[in-house]
């Protein structure tokens, strides 16, 4: 095969759907949106854009009345994660509304060890439900990538919403810097590869 020929995805080997949802068939969840990210050595490439798409795409899930959920990474105090000190809350811009559940982790994946799954079942989304997840947050390469492999494993159909979020420029085992950019694109693609479907912007998520 040519190196500049794309391979045949593993979805596509499978035989799964890679169509994304209609947003008022899904319930929403943002993950780790939270101010560790926009400043100091967390600092995320593209943030402050990323988090705007985000609002936007929390505004639609509101007024489509679709159930959202926030989850929010605590580290401990004295850490940029302390979700009991300004740097680790929610920003204002995706904060949560009255009624809006928040589910607490301290792992990449927010299924594990946390009450999402038991949650998801309550809002009637269990898997095999015919509610899909969209997801938006923070950061792509780390807790977007292990929480939608989560959702697959349970057998969600997980959609990722690729300008709601953003990483950061870090070295490789090889000592190459590798940009935000190239990590930003390599971690939505092993997504497309098995584990969701990735659409561009808010816009192209179907109502």
């Amino acid at each position: 095969m040519s190196s500049n020929q794309p391979s045949t995805t593993l979805r596509d080997v499978i035989g799964l759907d890679s169509r994304p949802p209609a947003l008022s068939d899904s319930v929403l969840v943002l993950i780790d949106y939270q101010n560790t990210y926009r400043t100091g050595v967390m600092a995320l490439e593209g943030a402050d854009e990323a988090l705007a798409a985000g609002a936007r795409l929390l505004q639609r899930a509101r007024a489509a009345g679709i159930p959202v959920i926030h989850v929010i990474n605590d580290g401990g105090e004295n850490t940029p994660y302390d979700i009991r000190a300004r740097i680790g809350a929610i920003s204002d811009e995706a904060a949560p509304a009255e009624g809006e559940t928040v589910v607490v982790k301290q792992f990449p994946n927010a299924f594990h060890l946390t009450e999402l799954e038991e949650t998801l079942t309550g809002l009637g989304a269990a898997p095999g439900s015919g509610k899909d997840l969209v997801i938006g947050g923070f950061m792509t390469h780390m807790c977007v990538s292990y929480t939608v492999q989560g959702a697959f494993n349970l057998g969600y159909r997980p959609t990722v919403v690729a300008e709601t979020t953003a990483t950061r420029t870090l070295t490789a085992p090889d000592g190459t810097v590798l940009p935000a950019t190239t990590l930003q694109t390599a971690a939505l693609t092993t997504i497309t590869d098995l584990f969701g479907t990735v659409v561009p912007t808010v816009d192209a998520l179907p109502a």
